[in-house]
């Protein structure tokens, strides 16, 4: 699952892939831009990364389900 951080003034986005369900990541960051802290987050590969919440303006957070592939899904 991806999670994007998209911040103000700047056309980059931030994309951390991570594993784990989707509900217990919305919670951190919910609280974290709640109370303008940071939120520290760790990618599958196992690096870390702090964020400072007060210049994020928009974040996604990927669906936790599989994507189908081929045409078997159609």
């Amino acid at each position: 699952m991806d999670i994007k951080f998209g911040f103000a003034d700047t056309a980059r986005e931030l994309v951390i892939r991570v594993a784990g369900e989707q509900d217990g990541y919305l919670q951190q960051i919910n609280e974290a831009l709640a109370n303008n802290s940071n939120v520290e987050i760790e990618d599958e590969k196992g690096k870390k990364f702090i964020v400072r919440t007060d210049r994020v303006v928009y974040v996604e957070v990927g669906s936790t389900s599989q994507r189908q592939v081929g045409f078997a899904g159609v």
